[in-house]
């Protein structure tokens, strides 16, 4: 374990002392060790769960819905043809 930490290490452009190498190999082994524990647990019967609190769906259905008419756009505009906005000419052509 001792050298693939130290290869993390050098990986993550860190380089710590002996006694911190020796707390992180501690705290790593504590890891994989609950990860153990945890892998003993029986989950046959237990619904896959992405997250303890529930989430509604953002989601809604997909309905056009014409909120203003093309009057109510285009009163607003500079200049309209009554159709369509008219902007300046920016590109001449040839």
């Amino acid at each position: 374990m001792a050298t693939d930490l130290i290869h993390l290490c050098k990986l993550a452009k860190l380089s710590p002392d002996e006694k911190t190498l020796e707390k992180i190999s501690n705290q790593f082994t504590d890891i994989i060790n609950y990860i153990d524990t945890l892998s003993e647990a029986d989950t046959e019967n237990v619904a896959p769960l992405y997250s303890p609190v529930f989430h509604e769906s953002a989601v809604r259905e997909d309905i056009a819905v014409r909120r203003q008419t093309p009057d109510q756009i285009l009163k607003n505009a500079p200049d309209t043809d009554g159709t369509y906005f008219i902007v300046p000419r920016i590109v001449e052509g040839k």
